[in-house]
């Protein structure tokens, strides 16, 4: 059971943080990089949701073993 919190925990930390780098990113470029926008945005977003998601994942039951 705990590893695969622990897998959970993996998955969470980096996706989030490179989702709100990012993220930040995307709202800070000005100029002539602001063509890039909506691809760090994007990808902020993915990143992000992907975290999120991998919370919302049922945990595996234990199987008995015969």
């Amino acid at each position: 059971m705990s590893l695969n919190r622990t897998a959970k925990g993996i998955v969470l930390v980096p996706s989030l943080l490179l989702g709100g780098a990012f993220l930040s990113a995307g709202l800070w470029l000005q100029g002539e990089a602001a063509v890039n926008r909506p691809v760090a945005l994007a990808i902020g977003g993915v990143l992000m949701g992907a975290g999120l998601l991998i919370q919302l994942l049922p945990e595996s039951r234990p199987t008995p073993l015969d």
